[in-house]
């Protein structure tokens, strides 16, 4: 919602004429949201805030006061104010569009991405032509690994969107993740189109992880980040690509960059914290494994991460509740059953210890089967939020 208009002009010049705040005390509603109003709109947002909340102490049912503090809040950054404003005027008035958009803007910007998508697809679903709330919540969809979401949202809007090359990012990354290479390759061209651009080097990089050609997506990623340091996610996917070329050492670099620009990317957390672990740094790796469980909540390569991380740290029963949930979404997944084996032991549970024991003997021996000689076990599989 914008900043209210109030159609006085002469009114908000006595406001402002009538000195500080504490001068301000015998003013009815009307004249300090003027005034809260004028000093919004000259810059003064703390000032703005106080005149905002004392219009409000006098009638709490000014909602055009209640969603102007919201607004003013969120440029300083305090979010959950500015969420708990916002939410206030929706609960009465839910049709307001424009509010309803600022909350889930407020939601975005708080990295509280769940509620900030469950927003969007209200604003979206309430205005169909709001094309900065569908890439929006495309991002957000992107951030939380729903990239099927991603596609069925943007696909349909090509004509929407033309040549806007945030809209052509987001669609052939999705994509590409998908291994639906030709439809995103056809993207990347366009962004080629314009000249050497960060995106495109970005998605030819996505290309290559696909693919597991590690060495082949290292240069374009690395292109990517030299030709945009703050292209969300690049530092991330190039920890990856470096982590699987083998150079361990520069993928803790590139992802603890990616954090530093971004403290909440799912991969730049989850691997940060996997190798952390591995290093013994039992409490720095569990902070990042747990802002990357907030992200993705159920997601089988957290949660495996957790569960590994809890044993190590002596927390039994928190590594039982994690691999609970390995096996319940990776059945197939052998080395989940191990540790949860491990667990149950531990936990002095021995008949389901003995249980998940022979679920992994039998899923090693069907891996041999089918490979014979294999003994490295696979990383578990990502289960990203939405997909189940």
């Amino acid at each position: 919602m914008r900043i209210a208009v109030i159609p006085s002009v002469l009114a908000v010049l006595a406001v402002l004429a009538s000195g500080p705040f504490v001068h301000a005390q015998g003013l009815d509603a009307d004249a300090l949201l003027a005034r809260a109003v004028a000093l919004h709109q000259a810059g003064d947002t703390l000032g703005a805030i106080e005149n905002y909340e004392a219009a409000l102490e006098k009638e709490p049912g000014r909602l055009e006061a209640r969603s102007n503090l919201g607004a003013a809040y969120a440029q300083l950054g305090r979010y959950a104010e500015a969420i708990e404003n916002y939410q206030k005027v929706l609960a009465q008035r839910p049709e307001i569009h424009p509010v309803r958009f600022n909350l889930a803007l407020a939601f975005y910007k708080a990295s509280r991405l769940p509620e900030a998508a469950a927003e969007l697809e209200r604003v979206v679903a309430q205005d169909p032509s709001n094309l900065r709330a569908i890439l929006v919540l495309a991002d957000c969809r992107t951030q939380l690994g729903q990239d099927a979401g991603v596609v069925d949202l943007l696909a349909p809007r090509e004509a929407d969107f033309k040549d806007d090359r945030l809209y052509a990012y987001l669609l052939g990354n999705a994509l590409i993740r998908r291994n639906e290479i030709l439809r995103g390759q056809a993207l990347i061209e366009r962004l080629f189109k314009g000249g050497e651009t960060p995106e495109a080097h970005l998605l030819m990089g996505v290309a290559h992880l696909q693919r597991e050609d590690y060495r082949a997506a290292v240069p374009e990623l690395e292109r990517a980040v030299a030709l945009s340091e703050a292209l969300p996610g690049a530092h991330s996917l190039l920890g990856r690509a470096l982590m699987g070329a083998g150079r361990r050492d520069d993928a803790i670099k590139a992802f603890t960059s990616e954090l530093t620009r971004n403290p909440n990317d799912f991969d730049a957390n989850l691997y940060l914290g996997i190798m952390l672990k591995d290093d013994g740094k039992l409490d720095e790796a569990y902070e990042h494994l747990k802002r990357a469980q907030r992200l993705r909540s159920r997601d089988v390569a957290v949660q495996y991460a957790l569960g590994a991380l809890h044993l190590a740290a002596g927390r039994t029963q928190e590594a039982r509740q994690a691999l609970e949930i390995v096996t319940a979404e990776a059945p197939d997944y052998r080395q989940g059953h191990v540790l949860l084996a491990t667990a149950y032991y531990r936990l002095k549970d021995k008949e389901k210890g003995d249980r998940e024991q022979a679920l992994a003997e039998k899923l090693r021996e069907a891996e041999q089967a089918k490979e014979p000689g294999a003994s490295v076990p696979s990383p578990p599989p990502s289960v990203p939020e939405g997909s189940r």
